[in-house]
């Protein structure tokens, strides 16, 4: 009987919590449907969406542009000190069409993961909260400042590193079997500095690389590898549309039988639309002229162990960011003036565009005619070499090609974040 007692009590309690409980989902559900529907254009390197929808609950998030309210797109680009520049797009649709907004969040060198996703989202917050005003959910909305005591206010002062900032990395690692072995290292050092008025970059970086193969208790079969690059480059800037520079380059590589590639040389670059729009779209041209000294490993196929070479090329760069999708070209071509039959043509192109509701088409892909490999040796590659990608191949061409479709289908709504087990 006292079972019979208990088993009830606990009927009736499941029963409260049924009757208050669906009221508050109802509730929630009216709630949602007056919330912005966003549609958040930013790959997952950029956005951590686990992140976002976590913190920001008052709008509803949509798998597609086609469901969406409000279009925000979002773009990264890296600024002068090592940090990054997020441009945040808001784009109105339908109800908000005309109701567009652009803010920008910097990030520092220096900042966590923890504090740029923080600012980050706090600058998606601001942006959003207009579109949030005129909608029951804005009686749930509070703004505060933080006012600052003139006390508290740090002095204003100079930067002492002048825009520069310096950067180091060592690295290796080692991959031992029974019958083989591996080691590797890298090296980078550079320094930049960046003002609106000119940049300087200099990059330093080695990299070298040794294998050891046992094919028997007598033959053994070791490879290395060794690459030494430095750059150094000077742009100024002319005006919104023009800029100039130069650059120096020497590089020394075993792959490419090059004891010593010491290259100076000018360049001018023409953007048609200003350089201040380069978040969203550019068009690029840029012409450079070198002198280069070269020094060879071995002879090469035209009886060469140095030269002196002057080159030109002339660069065409396309690259456009819209609410649609993404597009970019790159069209490269380079002679040597002793010679112009001694010339490369490159081509790269790619587009991403969601075509339709939940489908999406991607293609990208290069090609490369090559008529200028000077520095191949004369006695060519073994077969171990060639194997082993100890040397630079002759040919003529190189092509590659990618292609992506993807259809996504299902609730238009993607809210819910549930990290167990992981996300990936």
């Amino acid at each position: 009987m006292k079972t019979n007692r208990n088993l009830g009590l606990i009927l009736g309690l499941l029963c409260l919590i049924t009757l208050f409980h669906l009221p508050l989902k109802a509730q929630q559900e009216d709630f949602r449907s007056t919330a912005p529907n966003v549609f958040i254009d930013c790959s997952r390197r950029i956005c951590d969406m686990d992140y976002i929808k976590t913190e920001i609950t008052f709008v509803n998030y949509m798998r597609d542009r086609q469901n969406a309210d409000v279009h925000v797109l979002i773009t990264r680009q890296t600024t002068g000190s090592g940090g990054n520049e997020y441009t945040l797009s808001f784009i109105g649709l339908k109800d908000y069409q005309g109701r567009d907004s652009t803010l920008t969040y910097f990030s520092r060198s220096t900042d966590t993961e923890a504090q740029v996703r923080e600012g980050f989202v706090n600058m998606l917050k601001q942006g959003l909260i207009p579109y949030v005003s005129d909608t029951p959910l804005s009686e749930f909305i509070t703004v505060s400042y933080e006012k600052i005591e003139a006390e508290k206010t740090p002095p204003v002062t100079s930067d002492k590193w002048d825009h520069w900032v310096f950067y180091f990395s060592l690295s290796g690692n080692m991959d031992l079997e029974d019958l083989s072995q591996q080691y590797r290292y890298s090296f980078s050092l550079s320094a930049n500095r960046t003002t609106e008025a000119s940049k300087f970059r200099f990059w330093a970086n080695t990299n070298y690389r040794r294998r050891k193969y046992e094919i028997s208790e007598t033959e053994k079969v070791i490879s290395q590898r060794d690459r030494k690059m430095v750059f150094s480059q000077l742009v100024l800037s002319i005006n919104d549309h023009w800029s100039a520079g130069g650059y120096v380059h020497l590089y020394s590589s075993t792959y490419d039988n090059a004891n010593l590639f010491a290259t100076i040389g000018p360049a001018v670059e023409y953007n048609i639309f200003p350089y201040d729009q380069s978040t969203r779209r550019e068009l690029r041209i840029q012409y450079r002229l070198q002198f280069s000294y070269r020094k060879y490993d071995e002879i090469t196929i035209f009886d060469k162990t140095k030269e002196n070479l002057f080159q030109q090329s002339l660069n065409v760069s396309l690259e456009i960011k819209e609410p649609w999708g993404s597009a970019g070209m790159r069209l490269e071509g380079s002679n040597y003036l002793h010679d112009f039959s001694k010339n490369n043509l490159q081509f790269e192109a790619g587009i991403s565009v969601r075509v339709f509701k939940g489908f999406s088409f991607g293609i990208d892909g290069e090609y490369t005619r090559i008529r200028d490999q000077l520095s191949l040796p004369k006695e060519g590659a073994s077969k171990e070499e060639i194997l082993l990608e100890l040397k630079r191949l002759a040919t003529s061409y190189d092509f590659s090609l990618n292609l992506r479709l993807s259809y996504r289908f299902g609730s238009i709504y993607n809210n819910i974040v549930n990290p167990r087990f992981g996300n990936r």
